[in-house]
C-alpha cells in the first residue's frame, strides 16, 4: 500500500501558525536582528519577540540562535525560513494580481449576442466606462459564477430566477426572415412561405425554420452551429436567415439585410441580463450593469 503524505486536516489548515507571528520570523529571519525587524514591520523590538517566541512554542522547536550581536538561524530555521518566504511571496503576488485590476468585469455572453449586440457597442461602452476593463466571454455554456469567475451573463433562459440572482429581460425571441438584397434581386417582397422555400435556407443550432414555416418536413440547405454564422452567410448572399430581431436590426437599417417574410415568430426563452446578488457590490460591476440595462435592450 502507498503510504499517504498528505497531512491531516487538524495538521495542514487548523493548526497552522499565526501570519503575524510568520511575517515576524521572515524579517527577523531575513535581517537576523529583532530590532531591523522591527523597523521593517513599525513595531517594537519587544513585539517581534514576542511573536517568534509564540512561533517557536507553536512549532515546538528553535529557530533561532540568540547571540550577542544579533540572531542566527537554527537549521530547522533556515529550512523552514525559505519555505515560509516561498508561501508569503504566493500570497504577495496573488493579493497583487486581485488588486491590479479592481476594475476589470466578465461578461459571458452567446457568440452570437456578442458579434451583433456587443461588440458593435463597445466604442460607446468604452465612451460611457473609461476606467472599466471589460472582458468578453463568449461561448454557448452555461457559467457558473463562482466557477467561471464571471460577473454578468445574457442567456437564452425563462423564469423564474433564484433568489440569489437578479434577472433583466433584454429582448424576446422576435425571429425574422433575412436575406441579402443581392439574393433576392427583383422578387417581390414580401415572399410566400413557398417562395421561401425556392431559396437556399440557411439553418443554425436552434432550428426554427420549421416552426417559421410550419412544416414537419425536413428541410434542405447548409446547418451552421451559431446563429452568427448563418447570418454571416446571409450577408454574403448565400440564402435566408432567421434569427431574433435585436440581432439584425442594424443589418436591416443599413440595406445589408432585407426582411423577405410579412410575418415574424415569437418564441421563448428570452433573452436575459443576470447577475448574482452580493453582499458586497462592486462599483465595477454596478456600472457595467447598469449600462447594459440602458444600451443592450431591445427596443
Amino acid at each position: 500500500m502507498q503510504e499517504n503524505c498528505r497531512l491531516p486536516m487538524s495538521l495542514s489548515r487548523r493548526a497552522l501558525p499565526p501570519l503575524n507571528a510568520l511575517r515576524a520570523f521572515e524579517v527577523a529571519g531575513r535581517r537576523l536582528n529583532f530590532r531591523a525587524a522591527a523597523d521593517e514591520l513599525g513595531v517594537t523590538q519587544g513585539a517581534v519577540a514576542q511573536q517568534v517566541r509564540a512561533l517557536e512554542a507553536h512549532l515546538g522547536l528553535a529557530l533561532f540562535q540568540r547571540l550577542p550581536r544579533g540572531l542566527a538561524l537554527t537549521l530547522p530555521g533556515a529550512s523552514y525560513l525559505a519555505d515560509v518566504t516561498r508561501a508569503l511571496d504566493t500570497l504577495g503576488e496573488a493579493t497583487a494580481r486581485l488588486l491590479a485590476r479592481p476594475d476589470a468585469v466578465t461578461i459571458s455572453v452567446t457568440p452570437t449576442f456578442a458579434a451583433k449586440v456587443l461588440i458593435p457597442r463597445l466604442a460607446d461602452f468604452n465612451a460611457a466606462l473609461p476606467g472599466v476593463e471589460l472582458r468578453i466571454v463568449a461561448t454557448e455554456a452555461l457559467s457558473d459564477f463562482d466557477r467561471d469567475q464571471v460577473d454578468i451573463v445574457v442567456r437564452l433562459t425563462r423564469p423564474p430566477f433564484p433568489a440569489t440572482q437578479e434577472a433583466l429581460l433584454l429582448f424576446r425571441q422576435d425571429l425574422v426572415a433575412v436575406a441579402s438584397p443581392h439574393l433576392i434581386g427583383q422578387m417581390t417582397l414580401p415572399l410566400a412561405a413557398k417562395q421561401l422555400l425556392d431559396l437556399p435556407l440557411l439553418h443554425d443550432a436552434h432550428a426554427h425554420w420549421p416552426t417559421f414555416l410550419r412544416t414537419s418536413g425536413k428541410l434542405p440547405g447548409a446547418i451552421f452551429n451559431q446563429t452568427a454564422l448563418a447570418l454571416d452567410a446571409a450577408l454574403a448572399g448565400q440564402g435566408v436567415a432567421i434569427a431574433a430581431r435585436a440581432f439584425v436590426q442594424a443589418d436591416l437599417a443599413a440595406g445589408r439585410l432585407v426582411q423577405v417574410a410579412e410575418s415574424a415568430l415569437t418564441t421563448g426563452p428570452d433573452y436575459y441580463l443576470v447577475r448574482r446578488l452580493s453582499q458586497f457590490p462592486v462599483a465595477a460591476v454596478d456600472s457595467v450593469w447598469a449600462w447594459s440595462a440602458t444600451q443592450l435592450i431591445s427596443r
